[in-house]
């Protein structure tokens, strides 16, 4: 990402943080005042993005991958549905061993 994006980002999470509308003109004046000069079309480009998405889901999904695991997923979901008793308890078991171990490995990038 460039320094122009990069900053009209950042400039777009200070306005939503601040609870401000997000429009081309603050984009401007926020990147102004950190003394980054961006191209005209930037901060237009990130004031229509910001008005067509919700930036809290744009917040927590970052990372997340693109739209083709939504049919793999669906098939998973009906298939489990569809599962054994047993089948489900084995699962579950997984998961919550699964979970445990990730919870381990954030509290020690921290510690």
């Amino acid at each position: 990402m460039g320094t122009s994006e990069l900053a009209c980002t950042y400039a777009a999470l200070i306005l939503h943080d601040d609870g401000i509308d997000i429009t081309a003109e603050k984009i401007s004046t926020l990147v102004k005042a950190a003394n980054v000069d961006v191209e005209s079309y930037w901060p237009g480009l990130f004031a229509k993005l910001c008005q067509k998405k919700n930036i809290d889901d744009l917040i927590m999904n970052v990372g997340v991958g693109g739209g083709g695991a939504a049919a793999p997923v669906a098939a998973a979901a009906s298939a489990a549905s569809q599962a054994s008793p047993a089948a489900e308890e084995t699962k579950k078991k997984k998961e919550e061993v699964k979970e445990e171990s990730e919870d381990d490995m954030v509290f020690g990038l921290f510690d």
